[in-house]
């Protein structure tokens, strides 16, 4: 269910140096994943985890969407109290 407008603040952005390192080198930018994030498109998550992830919008839960960036899986995941929001890959965390 995206959105036209922000649900959410994203906080400080911050990327691992793998998934710096990934985008750099097929020059891909965040921001379209981010603004994605942001509005509501939580990419390829199970349906539980977008619904979890609609009510986190509201009552400021944690957020993780998931998108392939040039052949690999992707995570955004913004922290309950909207301080960061991180890139990083899944074996990552």
């Amino acid at each position: 269910m995206q959105t036209p407008s922000p649900l959410f603040r994203l906080g400080r952005i911050v990327a691992t140096r793998g998934v710096l390192k990934h985008l750099e080198r097929y020059g891909i930018q965040a921001d379209p994943y981010l603004r994605r994030h942001v509005r509501g498109d939580w990419g390829e998550v199970p349906p539980q985890d977008a619904l979890a992830n609609d009510r986190a919008t509201k009552e400021g839960a944690r957020i993780l969407s998931s998108y392939e960036i040039a052949g690999r899986k992707v995570w955004l995941i913004t922290e309950a109290d909207r301080s960061v929001t991180t890139l990083l890959f899944p074996s990552e965390y």
